[in-house]
């Protein structure tokens, strides 16, 4: 299994630093689906746990979409469809190339809403909490991160593929 993700910068102001190092996590993500059936997509790999490669990518587009259009962008959840939380879990009649391409507009809308702020100390409102920017970001990393370890197990337990 081999990455084409693109290097976060060494050497670069914030904004480049950690919209890189996003899209790097973004792009683990899909390289850990790469090559794989829709029936292994969907696979709950590693029981009892409900979690599927499928369902980490329809996950992340919500969260894109939660952490950037609600959150930072202040768009009404209503008007952007299904708010079940359990949604993206259920995969098995789930499009597999419809979510693909729901997940990469989502981050395509992301990095357009990042693009679009004039600086990190931008804030924005979470249920009363005042959560800048910067913390969104580090925090979008992070989800990520966790969620690539468990695409990692996810897509060893489908077919012994192993990577950093």
């Amino acid at each position: 299994m081999e990455g084409n993700r693109p290097e976060p910068p060494q050497q670069a102001d914030e904004r480049a630093t950690l919209a890189g190092f996003l899209d790097w996590q973004r792009a683990t993500l899909a390289w850990k689906c790469e090559g794989l059936t829709d029936a292994q997509l969907r696979e709950r790999a590693v029981p009892p746990s409900s979690l599927s490669l499928l369902g980490l990518v329809r996950h992340l587009a919500g969260v894109e979409r939660g952490w950037f259009r609600i959150v930072l962008g202040g768009e009404d959840p209503a008007q952007l469809g299904d708010r079940d939380p359990g949604a993206a879990w259920r995969v098995d009649t789930a499009d597999v190339a419809v979510a693909f391409a729901d997940w990469r507009d989502a981050c395509d809308e992301s990095r357009a809403a990042v693009a679009a702020a004039p600086s990190f100390d931008v804030t924005a409102d979470d249920d009363g909490d005042r959560l800048s920017l910067r913390w969104i970001m580090t925090h979008m990393i992070e989800e990520y991160a966790r969620h690539n370890g468990h695409a990692d197990l996810l897509r060893e337990r489908i077919d012994g593929a192993t990577g950093e």
